[in-house]
């Protein structure tokens, strides 16, 4: 969904007014994005194809009377619900025996869409047009709430904050590993950093082992997506694996350290300026496994707290 606030960037500068159809779960993220009118919940969980569901969303946006519809999944259920409402264009990537569904087809090249956010904005051009620089996500976050949550949470600002996120939902292929995460936030304590864990209730063992061997504050599962952003916009810098919480702590603007092991940073890298990457380019990488197939994670075991580290006081200073 950060990823994608590329595209909308890109349609507002033209003048247009946007809707965003997501699930339920992401709608805190599209509410901090200005260029974006109003947040949809689709109603289908992950995989459910919900033909009811879908027609009667598809029947409450017919009123609406959208010009057009950029559908960016690939697969024929996301194709649905624009061609029930009757969108006139619907535009999207060929895939998945959607023929009719969509009426803009596009052509994905992967050598040429050779990133995610790449292959977002080329659908709001036209076909063969060269494609534009996707433009910087940026979240708004909100200071009232950050004065709020600080005080909730007895979050200490005195010293400047580094942010870990250790969780990754794609697998533990993407997961530094968490005695390092600990390494590190026991050299930024001794080098005055504050140091908070961020993550979701899956991410809470995570959290404790990390709290458990240094001074870090433990956050994970205390937080709703909205309140991190707050929460990372209160952050100096941020160390985290290759997940959604990376980019939106890339979109919040704060300096962002990236780690990669199965994944790459070619394909889906921190949209910032403000950025260190941590990835050794292995032979065997990016093998974009959910498990080490070779069963010894050497990608991310060969990456150092010490490095790390070393970053964090460099992008400062």
């Amino acid at each position: 969904m950060v990823m994608a606030q590329a595209l909308f960037k890109l349609i507002a500068a033209e003048g247009h007014v946007i809707d965003v159809l997501a699930p339920a779960w992401s709608l805190p993220i599209v509410e901090r994005m200005p260029e974006v009118r109003d947040g949809i919940a689709s109603e289908t969980g992950h995989g459910e194809l919900g033909f009811g569901k879908r027609r009667r969303i598809a029947r409450s946006l017919r009123d609406k009377a959208y010009d057009r519809a950029i559908v960016m999944p690939r697969s024929f259920k996301s194709a649905l619900i624009p061609w029930i409402a009757g969108i006139p264009r619907r535009t999207g990537f060929r895939g998945e025996a959607r023929f009719g569904l969509i009426n803009d087809v596009r052509t994905l090249d992967r050598k040429v869409l050779d990133q995610t956010v790449k292959r977002f904005v080329a659908l709001g051009v036209g076909e063969g047009e060269p494609l534009p620089h996707a433009p910087q996500p940026a979240l708004d976050v909100n200071p009232d709430r950050q004065r709020k949550l600080a005080e909730r949470l007895a979050l200490d600002t005195r010293r400047p904050v580094i942010a870990m996120m250790p969780g990754a939902e794609y697998g533990a292929a993407k997961c530094w590993p968490l005695d390092r995460f600990a390494e590190l936030a026991k050299r930024l304590d001794e080098s005055a950093y504050a140091v908070w864990v961020l993550g979701s209730e899956k991410d809470a063992e995570a959290g404790r082992a990390i709290a458990a061997s240094s001074a870090a504050v433990d956050l994970c599962g205390e937080t709703s997506l909205e309140d991190v952003i707050d929460i990372l916009g209160l952050c100096e810098q941020a160390v985290s694996n290759d997940s959604g919480l990376m980019h939106v702590a890339a979109a919040v603007g704060i300096h962002v350290h990236g780690v990669y092991g199965s994944s790459s940073p070619d394909f889906t890298p921190p949209l910032t300026d403000r950025r260190d990457i941590h990835y050794l380019r292995l032979d065997c990488s990016p093998c974009f496994k959910r498990e080490c197939p070779l069963g010894h994670l050497d990608c991310l075991n060969g990456i150092r707290a010490e490095s790390i580290h070393d970053s964090i006081v460099n992008a400062r200073s």
